[in-house]
This record gives C-alpha cells, structure tokens and sequence, in this order.
C-alpha cells in the first residue's frame, strides 16, 4: 500500500519569529512554574529505577509518537538505553511492545507530556549522550510560536540536560528559530537538508519523503548554556527581523512576477 501523501506547512509567518530570543531569556531567568501533571509523575517514577541501574550511555527521543524512532536508535546505539517519550496513549498503542529485547537494542517507551518530562530528568539530574526530537507538531501559525518547544517555558530543562541534539522537520523555519534560540543560550547548531535516499525512521519522515518534501536537520552540542547579554539578545532580534524582511520582500517579488 502506497504511503498517504502529506501537504507541505503553510504559514502566516515567512521568517524567524522576532520574540524567540526574549521569550528563552525569559524562561532562562525565570523557571517553569506549572505543577507536573500527576500521569507524567508516575510514568517518571516507573522509569527512573530503570535508567538509574541502567550502565550505559542514556539516549532521549522526545515526541517518539508510535516509537519506531525509538526501536531505530535502539538497534543504531545498542549499548545504550533509549527512553521514548509521547504524551498520546493512542500512539504508543500502537507499537508492538513497550520494551524492545536484547537483539533489538534496549528501549522504553514512555507516556508522559514533555512540559513535565524534561523538567523532571532535569530535577534528576540526567545526562543524556543524545537527545532527539524528530518531527514535532511545527505550530506554523505566527500566533502560536509559545507553543514550539524553543520558545516555550520548558526549553531551558531540555538544553540543560545536554548532549548531543539533533532535531529534524519538514519546516525548515523551525530548525532556524532552534537556530535562534540555541544562539541566545550560546549554543551553536548547524542545519542541513537531508538526502533524498534517507532511510526514513519515522511515520512522518516516510510520509513527508513520499510526498517530495525537503527533509531538514539541526544538530548542536548542549554544552555549558547559558544566556547572551542583553547587547546580544538585541542583536539577535534585529537578525530574525532582517531575516523576516528579506523573505517577505522575496515573496512580494514573486507574486508580482505572477
């Protein structure tokens, strides 16, 4: 059966939103307040012996939805314990086995939302090798940039918890806002498109392949963050401007060429 066809994101906003490098100041200097959702508290709690007796290197695949990424990294990083974490019970029902055996590589799947997730690693001092976040819901609405992970009140816990990162979407606008705010915590990042040949690892990698859509990846190393000064949180904001500008200026011209 031929994989369902995916319409590219459409969006109200055609650059980097300007407020990203404030709203992760904010959350820097300001701590996630909101009370842990009892479910993602006691997901945690069942998952924390495990990765404390655990031995090895600690992966995260954050947004796992029916966990094949999950499976994946487990078979691409065996002596590592990867931990896939999805707020959907409908999702991760769908996989075939919440844990993966020996020949597989070691998994767990995890149904907690990540607002509570990240700060709770964080809390329990977890160092992750990797983390990754392929393919989140993108938010593409100009009026919804709090709700991507980078500008939302948890983004500080995730970068804290370190690593190697690596973020992948078919909205190349949200691996440059990544870009954004991991600049204003002092992480660089560098952004690629993937090849056409990729072996897709995910429902939606395979789905946005099929559909002839330029895949892209951000990778960064999480080490040591911390925020800019306020002459650099400035000059940041000037650069997504300046960047929105010069791509509503391009979109003016090619509508006019129409």
């Amino acid at each position: 059966m031929s994989e369902q066809l995916s319409r590219a994101i459409t969006s109200n906003q055609l650059g980097p939103h300007p407020d990203v490098p404030s709203l992760v100041a904010r959350y820097w200097q300001h701590p996630f307040q909101k009370p842990i959702a009892e479910h993602s508290a006691a997901a945690f709690s069942e998952v924390a012996p495990i990765v404390a007796e655990f031995t090895g290197p600690l992966i995260l695949d954050a947004c796992c939805g029916v966990g094949e990424s999950t499976a994946t990294l487990a078979r691409r990083y065996p002596d590592a314990l990867i931990v896939g974490v999805d707020k959907s019970a409908h999702r991760l029902g769908k996989h075939v086995a919440h844990s993966g055996s020996q020949e597989q590589g070691q998994y767990v799947l995890v149904r907690a939302d990540l607002n509570d997730f990240w700060r709770l690693a964080h809390n329990e001092s977890w160092q992750p090798s990797h983390q990754f976040l392929l393919y989140p819901n993108p938010w593409p609405k100009k009026k919804h940039v709090g709700r991507r992970w980078h500008a939302s009140p948890v983004f500080p816990h995730m970068v804290k918890l370190g690593g190697q990162f690596e973020l992948r979407s078919n909205w190349s606008l949200y691996l440059q806002e990544m870009n954004l705010a991991l600049a204003t915590l002092n992480v660089d990042s560098s952004m690629a498109q993937l090849s056409n040949e990729l072996s897709p690892i995910t429902p939606f990698e395979r789905k946005y392949q099929a559909s002839g859509q330029a895949l892209w990846r951000l990778r960064a190393h999480l080490e040591q963050p911390n925020v800019v000064d306020q002459t650099q949180l400035l000059a940041l904001r000037k650069l997504a401007e300046a960047t929105a500008d010069m791509l509503k200026s391009s979109a003016r011209k090619n509508e006019a060429r129409r």
